[in-house]
């Protein structure tokens, strides 16, 4: 059973004022899985083109085995395999080199989403990105492109006084390391529903 109905390229697009510019917009979308969701869906080449980037969040508690065999799968099936690497559940730097080896050994991952991770109390000396990026092991490893997350509505867990001093401390720690990493960075936010909040947020990124 699908459970997304996306149109396929072959289709005819919406005719009217909407619908080429919706096609724009939508041109090169992400998505994002967990391995017990991923597991549900037979063959992911019915549902995506290929080449869409997959994001496969690590959720406290999912074996990392679980992890590298959907990032493998949809290697296999023709994706752009980002995992996330949430700070706060990796013990310690053992930990991490470990998974980013197992990640490239057996899924030909070179992407990653690096986060500190909704746990609030870290499992080992990690509680950051900005640590896990500090360890150096992803450029060691040749990784092509790291992600960071953006938070445009705020986020209470790192600020909560409401206000996001503490989030743009970290974008800005995080685009002084982008001038002294090789691989190719970006900031990536969850799906809002109004547009102002990102608006903003990008101008006072660019202030």
């Amino acid at each position: 059973m699908a459970l997304l109905r996306f149109r396929k390229r072959e289709e005819e697009v919406p005719s009217g004022p909407g619908g080429k510019a919706l096609e724009a917009f939508m041109e090169g979308y992400s998505i994002e899985v967990m391995p017990r969701t991923a597991a549900k869906v037979e063959d992911f080449r019915a549902l995506l083109p290929a080449g869409t980037r997959v994001y496969i969040a690590h959720i406290e508690g999912t074996p990392i085995e679980d992890m590298v065999a959907t990032a493998a799968r949809l290697h296999r099936e023709g994706f752009t395999v980002m995992p996330h690497f949430p700070a706060r559940i990796i013990p310690d730097e053992a930990t991490l080199a470990d998974w980013i080896a197992r990640y490239q050994g057996e899924a030909d991952v070179r992407e990653a989403l690096v986060l500190a991770g909704g746990v609030a109390k870290p499992v080992g000396a990690f509680d950051s990105s900005m640590q896990l990026l500090e360890t150096g092991l992803f450029d060691r490893a040749g990784f092509r492109r790291l992600h960071v997350a953006g938070h445009p509505e705020g986020n209470r867990d790192i600020d909560p006084d409401g206000s996001d001093r503490n989030v743009m401390e970290a974008l800005r720690w995080k685009a002084a390391f982008a001038e002294r990493t090789e691989a190719q960075m970006a900031i990536v936010t969850q799906f809002v529903f109004e547009a102002k909040p990102v608006i903003d947020w990008v101008r006072r990124l660019q202030a």
